[in-house]
C-alpha cells in the first residue's frame, strides 16, 4: 500500500442536513471500524454531524519486531518520548489536514469541524488541530504529544481539549497524560481532563462526560454561533 494513496475513511452520514464534521482516528494496529461504535451514544449524527473514522497506514512497528500493522507513525521504544517517529506523525498529520480540507470543499468550514482520537489517533488529532487551524475542538483519549516542539503555538486561539486517561493504563502511562494536561493549560488551552478506573480502553462513563462535553462545547452551538 502506497502511503502517499491514503485508503478512504469510513463515513457515517447523519439523517438530516450537515452541519458539521468530526475526524476520529483510531489507536495502533485497528482501523477506522474501531471507533464506530462510539459515535451513536455521542449524540452525533442526530445533530448533524458527519463523522470520518480514516484508516492508518500499514507500516512496519518497531516495537512489535517490525511486523506491519496499520499504525499512524512508528513507535521504536517502550518510552513513548525516545526516540519518536516524528517524520511519520507529520505524514499522518497532513493526512488529516487533506480530509479536513476535503470537508470545507463540501461546505463544512474548519469552524464546524472536531478531531478526536485514541491513543496514537489522539496523538494526530492533537498535532493536527493545534497545528494553526481552527478547529472546533480536540478529543485526545489515552493518548501523548511526543513532537510538540513542530506546533507553533496558538494561544487564546487554539481549540479546546477533551482529555481522558486510564488510571492503570499500561501503554501510556498515567503520567504521561497528566503532563499532557499540564502542559495544554501552560499553552492557555482549555483542556477539560478526566481521569478514570482503567487500563488502555474507553468505559461507559467516559463516553456519557464526553457526551456533556460534545454538548456544551459543540453540539449546542452548531446552529447559531459557528
Amino acid at each position: 500500500m502506497e502511503r502517499n494513496k491514503p485508503e478512504p475513511p469510513l463515513v457515517l452520514e447523519p439523517d438530516g442536513p450537515v452541519r458539521g464534521a468530526m475526524i476520529l482516528l483510531h489507536g495502533l494496529g485497528a482501523d477506522g471500524h474501531d471507533l464506530a461504535p462510539l459515535v451513536p451514544p455521542l449524540g452525533l449524527l442526530e445533530a448533524g454531524v458527519r463523522v470520518l473514522l480514516p484508516h492508518a497506514p500499514i507500516r512496519p512497528v518497531t516495537i512489535n519486531g517490525g511486523h506491519p500493522m496499520r499504525a499512524w507513525y512508528d513507535i521504536r521504544l517502550p518510552d513513548l518520548y525516545r526516540d519518536a517517529d516524528c517524520e511519520g506523525i507529520r505524514e499522518s498529520t497532513q493526512q488529516v489536514r487533506d480530509l479536513i480540507r476535503q470537508q470545507v470543499d463540501a461546505g463544512i468550514p474548519v469552524q464546524r469541524q472536531l478531531l478526536g482520537g485514541f491513543s496514537q489517533g489522539g496523538v494526530i488529532a492533537l498535532q493536527a488541530g493545534l497545528g494553526g487551524l481552527p478547529v472546533a475542538g480536540i478529543v485526545a483519549l489515552s493518548t501523548y504529544l511526543p513532537c510538540r516542539d513542530d506546533l507553533p503555538g496558538c494561544g487564546p486561539d487554539c481549540p479546546s481539549v477533551f482529555q481522558a486517561h486510564g488510571t492503570e493504563d499500561g501503554f501510556v502511562p498515567p503520567g504521561a497524560g497528566e503532563e499532557l494536561a499540564g502542559w495544554l493549560a501552560r499553552q492557555g488551552i482549555a483542556v477539560e481532563f478526566h481521569r478514570y478506573a482503567m487500563g488502555h480502553a474507553v468505559v461507559p462513563a467516559e463516553i456519557e462526560d464526553l457526551r456533556t462535553w460534545l454538548q456544551r462545547r459543540y453540539l449546542a452551538r452548531l446552529e447559531t454561533a459557528f
